[in-house]
């Protein structure tokens, strides 16, 4: 007898199964026992033969067969957990604490570009196996510049093509640190017309470059200074001041090129051009002298806005104007940011009335002001002031006499006391009031924003501090009246976050009003267009009402302003009469001019110390960059140019100004069209503020960023750290996970089918992150495409057709014809949201979706098959001339992907075209044009739509039979020729057969109706319940019903005849056959069915 015991069942099943968790985890192990067990117990019921001396059991043969198919299984069942079987969370956390941290394989590997700078990629290597967009984009655009693909072609003489020319002065970012998405947008929308243009064989030009940004750049190189060296600029002087900002120049516009470059621009780098150059430093100063010689550029003292905080005047798109509803508390750089002041609020106090006690009750938000007040206007045809005219009320604080003025103009008599202080030198509408009625102008406030001596008895005190003062000693005095809340606007300073202060300065300024009616004369002759139409209708606007343009600027950094003032020896001068000022072009030239002014007396030349506005210069970019003043071949071929592009934030700022200085300097319309795209803002329609958290580096969708990085990069700006805080918390709702990786091509794309002449874009991470997806369709589609048509493949000659086309290539060609209309005439229009769902509809609807799947089968068919080597190579060569097509209609918006897969296609005979770059851009083929394979292709697939409704609802996945009823012999042949093409794409079908009404329908069918002629019917016994099917083609008959009645006394109405359009009448005859046609057909199917139960 043995001494072995005999096993109980399962437990060798659990000591297998246990032997596998360290490869399939406890789950699966467990799934494994219960096999196991279930196995055991059918073995242990087989009987068992016992020797008659009790010795140890033996199985029968069949036994040992299943116990050896049972150890085949279960090994095959774990190498197969082995190999497919995630670990989980927790299993994963332990793996990871085993390995050491040095591990380098548990590390994702990174993507290192091997070819060297300028040299082309190698694409001897197989297709990766998905689309990796670093991988992608590396390489291509150092290739394409060191090839110079980017320069203008010219003829052999040095002119234009005969195909046209297309010439882009890029608008030039600030040197102000890195670009944001909205750049991107600029950058997408540009670069696809330039490389649209190129393509179409013409002469195109993309001419880079960069702003000095003066005002931007000195207010970031000063925070930086004081940040760092806790230093001032005036601690420096300027030219040591001058020479950081130089620096911060070379660092980050190198890293703004780098961007660009990021984002698939391709301009003609050689070409770039810095506003601080000495060509656009000598069109600077030829622009400032020329229109100060003939008198538009003069001096004069008016009101500017001024920035305490920067200490200078800014333009009014400098100047952001903040709403505010009633009484509210705000911080005020330069003063204790635990100080708040009090905004939104009316304080009303009297002025008493000289020689009585009556008092005039003023009301003003800016009580401070008072200090310099002159006057107080009233309505001339006010009863209550009547008594009142030509008398005076006098200052409480000076004793200054203001005269009681009549001005209908500045006074509502509705408003408040009907009585209005007028501030001359604080105040632009009292500026206006103060020259109508030579009223004094009085300054009581000092560059730093403290009161001077005109302001007394406040002098020295900070403006804000000043307020609270003088509401308190109006108190004192008796004649403070009371306080209620009132909507304003603050004028906020964009760059420093101060509240912007009216102040009267000295300064240079430019008529604009006869240059004004030039620019709006050249869009009312066509020679300039604008669009929308809704940036037009503001161009008129705007101009119509236009302003004299201050151009000084306190600054440091920027043009230094090319006149001099002639100081007299021995004489008292006003700085602010122009007679006293001279331009030069140089000091020899300002010295020559002051001695034809005063050439009998001592003079000393003293230059202005301030610089021109920003957009001063920029206003002559289109031309400049071209070398004028001088008449240079590069201004003679590329002057005027074709298009400018920008926000419609800028249209009056710089758009307005480069069109009436171009016109001006060189005699004509800089450009022929302005176009101004929308205002990217978050995906909540929150404008980007860097204290929002919300403004997007391009670079960082790209290449994707992280959550933590991107707060790490909050900390390079000049933010201060509640601001900090407030942009993490910001980060963290929006971007929780941080932003995923998208690529340059995915983000041109969005950025583009964004775009259809709104004002706004709400833009959405996740939307470029779907194109990314559309990117690796593109990517799977090409690889399997070039696998289909195989490495011997050689494409024909031409893309001609031979007339042996089956229907779905007449169709898919038809479809590539209309999509290169489409894209053509969209862009030309400049609505590249239609141009991009043309494009991504094609590739993705039409080319993968439905011809590819189509071709699939033919591709592997037997070729012993009569025909059918001919059939494949006719499809492989419109697969060919559609993937080809198709690549060159994207290139535009993404330039690197197809790039990457043009260069893998083989080429056809003759082609010797180095790049997608300079192949020719598809345009109409009208031998494409197949208005019939599009109606005859489209019946077919509403045919096919129909059986995949019809599989999905009965939910038969495999081996459905489907039968087709038309009522035509021509429908029924139509059908019957394509049924290889339905069964292809009816996935689970297995067969269809096509007859025509009339022949016996196969009992047991689903049934839906396509229109009047077809049915699609779907074998659908033994697979569902019939009294249900009965219920559901009931229900349908009853909706088919009650719309066939609801439009049957549509068309019974009295004169219907006359009444209704011929066309509506087609579209209601049409709708009626169709539903009787349905009608018709349920019935019959609910009689199969029904006769299923006999």
């Amino acid at each position: 007898m043995s001494d072995s015991k005999e096993q109980a069942p399962g437990s060798e099943a659990a000591a297998i199964a246990l032997s596998f968790t360290g490869v399939i985890g406890p789950v699966l192990c467990f799934i494994v026992i219960v096999f196991l067990l279930l196995w055991n117990f059918r073995i242990s019921r087989t009987p068992v033969k016992s020797d008659n001396t009790g010795a140890t059991t033996t199985k029968s043969k069949n036994a040992e067969k299943n116990e050896a198919k049972r150890q085949a299984k279960l090994a095959k069942f774990a190498a197969k957990q082995a190999k497919f079987t995630k670990p989980t969370e927790g299993e994963k956390k332990k793996e990871k604490e085993k390995k050491p941290k040095g591990d380098k394989a548990s590390k994702k590997e990174e993507f290192i570009d091997n070819t060297p700078p300028g040299e082309k990629k190698d694409m001897s290597k197989p297709m990766a196996s998905a689309y990796n967009p670093k991988v992608v984009e590396a390489a291509w655009y150092a290739w394409w510049e060191k090839q110079g693909f980017f320069k203008p072609e010219l003829t052999p003489d040095g002119k234009s093509k005969p195909e046209g020319l297309f010439v882009v002065p890029a608008p030039p970012p600030n040197v102000t640190g890195s670009l944001h998405i909205g750049h991107g947008l600029t950058v997408a929308i540009q670069d696809t017309l330039i490389r649209w243009n190129r393509m179409l064989g013409k002469t195109v030009l993309f001419n880079p470059g960069i702003d000095h940004a003066g005002i931007s750049t000195q207010s970031v190189v000063e925070k930086k200074l004081w940040v760092e060296k806790k230093q001032t600029r005036h601690d420096l002087g300027r030219e040591s001041f001058v020479n950081e900002i130089w620096k911060w120049k070379n660092k980050y516009g190198d890293r703004i090129h780098s961007q660009l470059k990021r984002l698939g621009g391709s301009y003609d780098w050689e070409r770039s051009v810095f506003t601080m150059d000495e060509k656009p430093n000598r069109a600077v100063t030829e622009t400032f002298c020329r229109l100060q010689e003939e008198g538009i550029i003069y001096r004069s003292t008016r009101l500017i806005n001024w920035c305490v905080r920067l200490n200078t005047s800014l333009s009014n798109l400098e100047v952001e104007n903040k709403e505010i509803s009633g009484r509210t508390l705000l911080s005020v750089p330069g003063y204790n940011p635990e100080e708040k002041f009090e905004f939104g609020v009316l304080t009303s106090f009297g002025y008493p009335i000289e020689n009585s006690d009556e008092k005039i009750v003023i009301a003003t938000t800016r009580p401070e002001t008072m200090l310099g007040d002159t006057g107080i206007a009233v309505h001339p045809s006010d009863e209550r002031y009547k008594h009142l005219h030509g008398k005076f009320a006098i200052h409480p604080f000076n004793g200054r006499k203001l005269p009681i003025i009549l001005d209908d103009i500045i006074v509502d008599m509705a408003f408040g006391t009907g009585a209005v202080k007028i501030t001359p030198a604080h105040d632009f509408n009292d500026f206006e009031v103060g020259k109508r009625h030579n009223l004094e102008f009085i300054n009581i406030l000092n560059d730093d924003g403290t009161l001077n001596a005109n302001g007394a008895p406040f002098q020295g005190m900070k403006r804000f501090h000043a307020r609270k003062a003088v509401v308190d000693a109006l108190m004192e005095k008796g004649l403070y009246i009371g306080t209620v809340e009132n909507p304003m606007i603050v004028p906020i300073c964009s760059k420093s976050g101060d509240v912007i202060e009216p102040l009267l300065k000295p300064q240079w300024w430019v008529n604009c009003s006869d240059m004004a009616k030039e620019a709006m004369k050249a869009v009312e002759e066509g020679k300039l267009r604008i669009s929308p139409k809704t940036s037009e209708k503001e161009w008129f606007r705007w101009l119509d009402n236009i302003q004299d343009w201050c151009i000084s600027r306190q600054l440091w950094w920027g043009h230094q302003v090319p006149a001099y003032f002639i100081n007299l020896s021995n004489q008292d001068q006003d700085l602010s009469d122009g007679k006293y000022w001279v331009s030069g072009r140089n000091v020899e030239e300002a010295q020559e001019k002051a001695k034809k002014k005063f050439p009998d007396v001592d003079f000393k030349l003293e230059r202005d110390p301030d610089v021109l506005d920003t957009w001063f210069s920029s206003g002559l970019w289109p031309f400049s960059i071209f070398g004028w003043p001088d008449k240079t071949s590069d201004l003679e071929t590329f002057y005027p140019t074709s298009l400018l592009e920008t926000g419609w934030d800028i249209l009056f700022f710089w758009v307005a100004r480069m069109v009436m200085l171009g016109i001006k300097l060189t005699g004509q319309v800089p450009f022929n069209e302005v176009f101004c795209h929308a205002m990217i803002r978050d995906a909540h329609g929150r404008k980007m503020s860097k204290s929002l958290g919300n403004v997007i580096d391009p670079v960082d969708v790209i290449q994707g960023i992280s959550l933590e990085e991107l707060h790490a990069k909050l900390y390079e700006g000049n933010l201060d750290a509640r601001e900090i805080e407030k942009a993490k918390a910001g980060q963290k709702a929006d971007f929780a996970n941080g932003i995923p990786e998208c690529g340059t091509d995915a983000l041109r794309f969005a950025l583009c089918a964004y775009t259809s002449g709104g004002r706004d874009i709400n833009l959405d991470i996740l939307r470029v992150e779907g194109y990314r997806k559309f990117c690796n369709k593109l990517w799977n589609a090409t690889k399997f495409a070039l696998m289909k048509l195989g490495d011997d493949f050689k494409p024909r000659e031409n893309a001609k057709m031979t007339g042996k086309e089956s229907l779905a290539e007449q169709w898919i060609l038809h479809k590539l014809n209309q999509s290169a209309i489409e894209t053509n005439k969209s862009l030309h229009e400049r609505n590249f949201m239609v141009a991009t769902t043309a494009i991504y509809n094609f590739w993705l609807y039409e080319l993968c979706d439905v011809y590819i799947e189509l071709i699939k089968p033919l591709t592997d068919a037997d070729m012993s098959i009569t025909n059918n080597v001919e059939r494949k190579q006719s499809a492989q060569d419109t697969l060919y001339t559609c993937l080809e097509a198709g690549l060159k209609l994207l290139h535009p918006f993404m330039p690197f992907v197809t790039e990457e897969l043009y260069q893998r296609l083989p080429r056809r005979s003759g082609d010797d075209i180095p790049t997608i770059v300079k192949a020719k851009y598809p345009v109409e083929e009208p031998e494409y044009h197949n208005p019939q394979a599009e109606e005859q292709f489209d019946l077919v697939f509403s045919v096919i739509k129909a059986a995949r409704s019809l599989t999905v609802e009965y939910n038969i996945q495999s081996n459905a039979s489907l039968f087709i009823q038309a009522a035509s012999e021509t429908t029924a042949s139509l059908l019957a020729s394509q049924e290889r093409s339905i069964v292809t794409l009816v996935k689970s079908a297995k067969s269809v057969h096509v007859f025509q009404k009339g022949e016996t329908i196969p009992a047991g069918c689903a049934l839906s109706t396509v229109n009047d002629e077809i049915n699609v019917l779907l074998m659908v016994k033994g697979f569902v319940d019939i009294d249900a099917e009965v219920s559901k083609f009931q229900k349908k008959l009853d909706k088919t019903t009650q719309s066939l009645i609801t439009l049957q006394k549509k068309t019974s109405i009295p004169d219907y005849e006359n009444k209704v359009p011929e066309d509506v009448r087609e579209a209601n005859e049409t709708k009626l056959k169709a539903y009787q046609a349905e009608i018709d057909a349920l019935n019959h199917s609910i009689q199969i069915f029904l006769k299923l139960k006999d």
